[in-house]
């Protein structure tokens, strides 16, 4: 790293050179100079968010070796591409991410190149590389490489992409620029490919990995593996990085699906007992077979990338430990093989942010990696979103990106037991609106309504139901009664789908109603006095249609003429709803024989 000497006090001066260990530089072992007081120094380089680290202070950045001289120009010309992109300042780490910096190994603050007088022309943006005196791996190779495609999809495409493609991306990515990520020679074999698909298979607390499409799905199979990086904060690559995500990864090291497990935090019932006892927590060995093995952790979107689809008539919601249930340490033991797992142990996992929902959708569907547009599919198909509404007027957008003349879209609201495999307003339990000649569908009746909408218009939705129902005043289901199902190392609970019964006991809620808006204009009250339920925003399209949904807090065309929460408040909302309803279980529950001990003021 480069020493400052102290907080706020950068070198005075800094000699540039060849870049170490690469052919043309210096011989392993020659000197450094930093005013003839170091022998040795380890530069870490930032750009936006970006660190590249490189070799011997003394002798870097001056000139480029000839066989790394072509991979360096293009990863300067790209650098300088970003540098007109995007820049901005992180106040609170003090950091400049539009420009390169320097990071002093001692006070760990950042300074720009300028200071130094450093030619940074020529230097690749999110590079891991080494000096000859630190160790370079295959895994640091992978991280730059993922680093450098999430950056560029990010400021490059209108939806930014996550995961990338083994042979059509990373690979093509590494062997452009292999000069400039690693002082090793370039092998004359070209076995390297398969070591990096191993090490990032191997490396699960660094990267993701989809083996193969999602049934259904068309997307091609040669496409996969695809891998992406579970850290999505590119701020946080540098020379520290291992260390940083050991320390992250202690928060969520007791948790199966990256929750706060009760047991090996010391939280929860039982833990201050325990540990005025002199005992610890959360001792038992745990094994990758073990079903409650809880390394694994969520993608930056918080769902696993590989998860069962709600169908046939069963729903799957994704499960974690429940860090207020009676006797928590039982998560810790090995108890658990081949029997069921107690559902009063674990809870809906939810995410913060309102996205569409991977599970809840038609498999053909294709969400986009931020989970903010969806790609129609041949016939009608339906997506909702992950969220839903149980009482209060809310609002959503939705923008129709591109719509040839052979398609069509519907789109409003559905409860959860409107068919994935239907139009939107198929049956009893959800209500639409159609691009085509602006017809109102429920129950496969249309009725006009407005004009049809098209490629470039935004549509608004807005919902409101009445307080005062029975929905409304119930809280959510904690699935905690429902089985527990194992699918790729993350737990879920399985619901089966009573629609027979539900259609029955449906009944209608006076005062409701729902409207739609096109470019900011009510079209009027499409739907009156709506059968009672929890409604989620929901999209149905009909082949190569492409929208994108906008939950809020901010829209295009806000409406005026009513009052309104937008769609994104229910992230955190769902979680009060959620947790409240949990902690009214464990207290008035009483399961296996056993009653959650009386609250203590």
């Amino acid at each position: 790293w480069v020493r400052a000497g102290g907080a706020g006090c950068p070198p005075a001066a800094l000699r540039a050179g060849p870049l170490a260990g690469a052919p043309g530089g210096p011989a392993p072992g020659a000197g450094t100079a930093w005013g003839g007081a170091h022998a040795h120094a380890r530069l870490t380089l930032s750009v936006h968010r970006a660190e590249a680290v490189l070799g011997d202070v003394a002798t870097a950045l001056e000139t480029e070796s000839s066989s790394g001289k072509d991979a360096l120009e293009g990863a300067g010309e790209n650098s300088e591409v970003l540098d007109t992109q995007t820049g901005s300042v992180d106040e609170e780490n003090g950091r400049q991410l539009g420009e390169i910096e320097l990071q002093c190994g001692i006070c760990t603050k950042w300074f720009t190149a300028d200071t130094f007088g450093i030619d940074t022309t020529y230097v690749a943006p999110l590079l891991g590389t080494k000096c000859h005196l630190c160790l370079h791996d295959l895994k640091e190779m992978c991280l730059s490489a993922l680093a450098n495609l999430t950056w560029q999809s990010r400021t490059q495409d209108e939806h930014p992409k996550t995961m990338f493609s083994k042979d059509k991306d990373i690979i093509p990515f590494i062997d452009k620029y292999w000069e400039c990520m690693t002082t090793r020679q370039r092998p004359g074999k070209m076995t390297w490919p398969n070591n990096i698909v191993k090490t990032m298979c191997k490396e699960r607390d660094v990267f993701l990995v989809k083996e193969h499409p999602d049934p259904g799905s068309k997307d091609p199979e040669e496409d996969y593996p695809k891998f992406g990086l579970l850290d999505q904060d590119l701020a946080n690559i540098g020379p520290a990085y291992d260390n940083q995500k050991q320390n992250n990864a202690v928060s969520t090291s007791g948790s199966l699906n990256g929750g706060i497990a009760a047991g090996g935090s010391g939280k929860g019932r039982g833990a201050k007992r325990k540990q005025q006892d002199g005992g610890t927590t959360g001792t038992a060995k745990k094994t990758r077979s073990d079903p409650l093995f809880s390394a694994q952790r969520l993608p930056p979107h918080g769902y696993p990338l590989e998860h069962p689809f709600n169908k046939d008539g069963y729903r799957y919601i994704l499960a974690e430990p429940d860090p207020h249930a009676p006797d928590p340490e039982k998560l810790e033991l090995d108890c658990w093989a081949g029997k069921p797992i107690p559902g009063d142990l674990y809870r809906a996992c939810l995410y913060e942010r309102v996205l569409l929902a991977l599970h809840d959708r038609a498999p053909q569907l294709k969400i986009s990696d931020d989970r903010l547009t969806v790609i129609g599919e041949k016939g009608y198909s339906m997506v909702r979103a992950s969220h839903g509404v149980r009482k209060g007027a809310w609002y959503f957008e939705i923008s129709i990106d591109e719509m040839p003349p052979d398609t069509a879209a519907r789109l409003g609201w559905s409860q959860p037991l409107g068919n994935l495999q239907a139009p939107l307003g198929y049956d009893k339990f959800s209500y639409s609106w159609r691009s085509k000649k602006g017809t109102k569908f429920h129950q496969s009746i249309g009725k006009h309504y407005s004009s049809g909408y098209g490629q470039g218009d935004m549509l608004g939705f807005y919902i409101s139901l009445p307080e005062d129902t029975e929905t409304a005043k119930s809280l959510p289901d904690t699935y905690k009664d429902k089985a527990l199902i194992k699918f790729k190392s993350y737990l879920y609970f399985e619901e089966k789908d009573f629609v027979d019964k539900a259609e029955k006991s449906l009944k209608q809620a006076p005062g409701s109603q729902i409207t739609f808006y096109k470019n900011g204009v009510s079209q009027g009250v499409a739907f009156k006095d709506i059968f009672e339920g929890v409604y989620f925003p929901a999209i149905s399209l009909y082949k190569g249609c492409t929208v994108s949904i906008n939950f809020g807090p901010y829209f295009k065309y806000p409406p005026r003429d009513i009052t309104y929460h937008p769609m994104s408040n229910m992230g955190w909302g769902a979680v009060v709803e959620h947790t409240l309803a949990d902690v009214l279980y464990h207290v008035e529950t009483e399961v296996d024989g056993r009653r959650s001990p009386p609250w203590e003021p």
